[in-house]
Order: C-alpha cells, then structure tokens, then sequence
C-alpha cells in the first residue's frame, strides 16, 4: 500500500497528515497522535504509518515549542512543558474543526500520543466527548501528581520555582482524568506503560486502574521496558484502534 505523508501549515501547527494514497480525499476516521517532551511529529512517523495503512486519516502535531515551533527552553521548571501541553489542548478542536470543513473526516475520532502526548490525550478526554477512544502510551493519567513530582524534584535541586507555581497551572486539575474518571463514560482507553520507566511513574497509572477496576472499558498493557517504545508495541496500539473505531 503506498502511504501519502504531507507536511503543511494547519492554521498555525505545522502537521504531518499520512492517509493511504487510495483515501486522499475522502472522509476517513481520524487519529490525532501526540509526540513527547523534546521531540517532533517526525518522531511518531512510524506510528502514524501503520494507523494509516489500516485506513485511518492520521494527523501529527509539533506541540508548542517543539519541532518547526522550537524555541529556546526556559530555566523555569517545567513552564515549557506545561505550556506545550496547554497549547495541545487549545489547538485540538481547531484541528479537528478544519479537517471536518474539508470533509475529510467523520464521526470516528481517536487520539493518542507519547509521554507528554499521552499526557496531552488524558486531559483532553476530560473536555471533548466527541472522542470515542483513546491511548495513553507512557502517559499519565495523574497530571496534578506529575505537577507535584516536578516540583518536588525541582526543590531537592535548589532550583527557583515561582511563589504562586499551582495558581499559575491552576487549570491542570480540570484536564486532570484522575480526578474525574467519570469523564470516560464507557469510551475504549488504552495505556501502555514500561515497569522500568524513570521518567514519567509506572505507579500512576498501576493506581489508576486500581481506583478503576471496575470499569471494563480501560485496557491495561505493561511491559519490562524503560521510558521506550518498539514497534511490536506500536502494533498493539494501531491494533486498538482498530478494534474500537473500525469494527
């Protein structure tokens, strides 16, 4: 199957849109795949080609600060992360607004992303129920706890912090899933989590599916891995999108 990989300016954003040559045109499920913390939508490229090779319309965002949109990072802690992730969640509708205008997509709309991206696909399942499914993939559920973590870690260092560091992010508790699992409401949610991870917990999301356990719609998959995904494990995410938005 030969695969078309464009990259263009959406509004402001730059994307990489990779669709099956044969569904250029047409009105195809969608999924919106986020990268992680200094890297780029080039770097989730594998990704989005086996999704498109299922028939997906996949969509690769460089967050804020990142990629085409890089900018010198700040001394402050964790202000550029946080900044890149707030600009996802602003910039989602307006993706998927433009896409719907086209005509290029219908009512089968998927996100997922890496890390950072994970993170970025939690908060926005808090706000946009016209998502039906979802992939965590060495994410966390947990962002006012990775808020707290940040902090902690950047105190033990001597680094300066802002006085009023929570009023400053104060928005990061409503896009929390943790604090609102409700929000779910039965859609299909995947995580993907290596048990070596140092960089964002495997814990947060073990506690997450332990305060949720009963609910049957959250899919748990955990590996003897670092912060580090392979193919096998990009098999099993387009696998999932497959069963939930294809079938």
């Amino acid at each position: 199957m030969r695969l078309s990989i464009e990259e263009y300016i959406l509004g402001t954003i730059p994307v990489l849109e990779v669709v099956a040559e044969d569904n250029i045109g047409k009105r195809l499920p969608l999924i919106v795949y986020y990268h992680g913390w200094q890297s780029s939508k080039e770097l989730t490229l594998t990704q989005g080609r086996y999704l498109a090779r299922q028939g997906f319309r996949v969509i690769l965002p460089d967050a804020f600060n990142h990629g085409k949109r890089k900018m010198p990072m700040t001394d402050i802690p964790s202000l550029t992360f946080w900044q890149s992730i707030h600009t996802n969640l602003f910039e989602f509708g307006y993706i998927i607004d433009a896409l719907q205008k086209g005509n290029l997509v219908d009512d089968q709309i998927g996100v997922g992303g890496l890390s950072m991206g994970g993170m970025t696909t939690t908060a926005l399942l808090t706000q946009h129920p016209e998502i039906k499914a979802a992939a965590c993939v060495m994410g966390t559920p947990k962002l006012v706890a990775y808020r707290d973590r940040i902090f902690e870690h950047a105190t033990q260092m001597n680094r300066f912090f802002p006085h009023d560091y929570n009023k400053l992010l104060k928005w990061i508790p409503e896009y929390d899933l943790s604090l609102q699992p409700e929000k779910i409401a039965g859609r299909p949610l995947l995580f993907w989590h290596g048990k070596q991870d140092v960089v964002v917990p495997y814990n947060h999301v073990v506690e997450f599916m332990e305060e949720n356990k009963e609910k049957e719609n959250i899919e748990f998959i955990h590996e003897d891995e670092e912060h580090l995904v392979r193919p096998q494990t990009m098999e099993k995410i387009t696998e999932f999108f497959v069963d939930h938005l294809l079938s």
